[in-house]
């Protein structure tokens, strides 16, 4: 089983590269997440040549999980020593976006690309979020399900992303909710100094479009992808236009 030891916790990755003289691209999920919350298609993709990693307690991974955004870089960073990446590109949604964005302002040298879906800047969590899930875990998760999904998205699509959710202790995801609340570079953006992809869901509801706008506008070598109709899971409801924004990118950016 390939884990690497980090501090408090040993991260499950999937390396999916088929070149490792290629850059790589490290794929990080969101609050309560896990390498699932991305498509096969992505995942699994000979241009993107991916790492998915399961941070501190989510998905395949052990630990407790982390309450800053700092933290879990620094989790990203041990995996990037451990497998003997320099740098790669950091593909991150929604608090998995946060993770990029503070990676690629504390440790420049080691972000060669951004891809930031479903994120902001800033990412700001009602607190009720925070107590609920630790108070009552499945309601949040119902709750959760109806706010990331579009109308149109299938049962077995919400029912994957419940379940994955549902594998996550309470207290990671409640971890993770504060990880975002505390989370804000709105200050830093110009400071951002790789290529950087921004994609957004047109009816996003837990992170609005204004939020990459502000992303597109601030980030000085950065462009906007907005994906019509698209969700808060973008990236899963609409994973071939996602893919294939993606890979144009990377051709575009090598």
């Amino acid at each position: 089983m390939p884990l690497v030891e980090t501090s408090g916790a040993n991260l499950w990755f999937a390396d999916h590269r088929r070149d490792k003289s290629a850059t790589a691209s490290i794929v990080i999920h969101g609050a309560g997440g896990s390498h699932l919350s991305f498509s096969k298609r992505l995942r699994q993709s000979a241009i993107v040549n991916s790492v998915c990693v399961d941070l501190s307690g989510h998905g395949k991974s052990q630990g407790a999980g982390r309450r800053s955004i700092s933290a879990y870089v620094g989790d990203v960073v041990a995996l990037l020593n451990a497998l003997s990446i320099d740098a790669a590109r950091i593909i991150g949604h929604s608090m998995g976006g946060a993770i990029a964005q503070c990676l690629a302002l504390q440790h420049r040298e080691r972000a060669r690309g951004l891809v930031l879906i479903g994120t902001g800047a800033r990412l700001k969590v009602n607190p009720q979020l925070i107590t609920g899930a630790l108070e009552d875990r499945d309601a949040i998760i119902e709750s959760l399900t109806r706010w990331m999904w579009s109308k149109n998205a299938s049962a077995e699509m919400r029912e994957h992303s419940e379940k994955i959710m549902r594998q996550t202790p309470p207290a990671v995801i409640a971890g993770d909710f504060i990880a975002c609340d505390r989370f804000d570079v709105r200050e830093q953006l110009d400071e951002i100094a790789c290529p950087t992809l921004v994609i957004a869901g047109e009816n996003d509801k837990m992170t609005p479009g204004a939020l990459s706008q502000e992303l597109a506008e601030r980030i000085p070598m950065s462009e906007l992808v907005l994906v019509p109709g698209g969700s808060h899971m973008t990236m899963l409801e609409d994973s071939e236009m996602v893919v294939a924004a993606i890979v144009d990118w990377i051709e575009r950016n090598q």
